[in-house]
This record gives structure tokens, sequence and C-alpha cells, in this order.
């Protein structure tokens, strides 16, 4: 995070060697194989927490996702904000062993849950780890739409967003889509980190596919040491 440049929201580069160096829409589109062209990703925040903006994520999720008005207002009232806990929204179409509640709602209520676990996981994924904001089941509302929508942009700026935001002092954590960093990370700059993915089919997955994510929650000071003295050695023909 030290070569994301000013810690600036604004900013949109890494500087690396006095090089500006950043994350494209090319890349996006090669490593993720996500629409980057189509309907504008808009989503209109609700209100201040205020008792009106409240009912109306309560109706929202009631109607987009086919549970009881009592369901969502208890579910809110536990996640204490607009959101709803990433568990309870997967309990949606994968309920727990023993359950009594084996009633299923109409299989698009299923799929707009999936997916809006899937997009608060992946794309804009935030800082809380377990909550996703209501307000991106909008997007869901009409499910044809789902695929013409322009992804790549949104979820690149997003990223931009909080990497300006990880630089600062006070904060001690990054969100965003971390595996599209990682990817670009493994295909612009030699490092010899990446594990490889023997079974990835070129221009079958995306290319993010290519190399096997690594999943450590805590990175010791020595190791971050050791990629940062890498990185300092690499030379201008090992960063594409």
């Amino acid at each position: 995070m030290s070569l994301w440049s000013g810690g600036s929201r604004r900013r949109t580069h890494f500087t690396y060697h006095s090089v500006k160096t950043s994350i494209s829409l090319e890349d996006v589109s090669i490593l993720l194989k996500i629409h980057m062209t189509g309907k504008v990703v808009a989503v209109e925040n609700f209100a201040r927490y205020t008792e009106e903006s409240r009912s109306d994520a309560i109706k929202l999720v009631s109607k987009l996702l086919g549970v009881s008005i009592e369901d969502v207002e208890d579910e809110v009232n536990i996640s204490k904000g607009l959101t709803v806990r990433k568990c309870w929204l997967k309990s949606r179409w994968c309920p727990k062993a023993g359950s009594r509640n084996t009633t299923y709602p109409p299989v698009e209520c299923i799929a707009r849950a999936y997916l809006l676990y899937l997009l608060s996981c992946t794309l804009f994924a935030d800082q809380s780890g377990s909550r996703v904001s209501i307000a991106l089941l909008k997007l869901l509302e009409d499910l044809d739409d789902v695929r013409k929508y322009a992804w790549g942009a949104p979820a690149l700026a997003y990223l931009y967003r909080h990497l300006g935001s990880a630089t600062r002092v006070q904060v001690s954590q990054i969100v965003g889509y971390l595996t599209l960093l990682e990817g670009w990370v493994y295909d612009h700059f030699k490092l010899g980190l990446a594990t490889p993915n023997a079974k990835y089919m070129d221009y079958v997955q995306p290319r993010v596919c290519r190399w096997i994510q690594k999943h450590e929650t805590v990175m010791n000071i020595d190791k971050v040491g050791s990629i940062r003295r890498t990185l300092d050695m690499l030379r201008p023909i090992e960063v594409t």
C-alpha cells in the first residue's frame, strides 16, 4: 500500500521507481472476464438511517427475496443498519441441516439472494466482512438486466476508492475485490510469489485463474520486508 500515491481517494495509480502504473479497465477485462460495456451500474443509497429509509429497505428485501416483512425486520434489527448479514442471506438458499424451515421462496428470489451474496464477497466487498448493503439489491430487481450491466468499471472504481482509504494512517484494513489486485500484481510484477495453477485453461477461464490464490489473513513483518526488498530490486524488464 505504500506504493499507492498520496493516500487520496482521487489517485488511481501506484508509483514505482518514479514510474506510474495502475490497474486498467483492460486488466479487469482480461483478469476477470466480466462485462466492460453495457448498462451503467448506479445504486442510489438509501437516505440517512431514518424510519422511512428503514421501512423502504425492509419492503425491498421482502419483495425481492420472498421473505416476510417480520423476518426482514428481525434481521435488520440484528444487523443494526440498512444491511443484512451474509449468513442470513445464505440461509435463503441453503438452510442449516435440521432446520424446520423447508419452504423455499420462488427460484427468482433464491437467485437474487445468491447474486447479492456473490457481489458482497467479490466486486463490492466491504470492511464489515459479514454484512451486505441492501442498496445493492436494487441492481438485481430485474434478473434479465444482470448480464447487461457493465460491471468492470464500478468494480475498479470501488477498488481505487478503498486503496486510497487504506493508505491513511488510521486505517488498518483494505477492502474491495482483492483477487483482482492480487492477479494484477502477479501478471505485471515478476516477483516469483505466485503459485501456478496446473489446471488453468487459457482462453476459457479468466486469467486470474492462472494462479492459485493465497488465503493468508495475517502476514508477518519479515515476509512483508522480504517482498518490499524484492520489489525494490526488480529491473524494468521485470515489470510489464
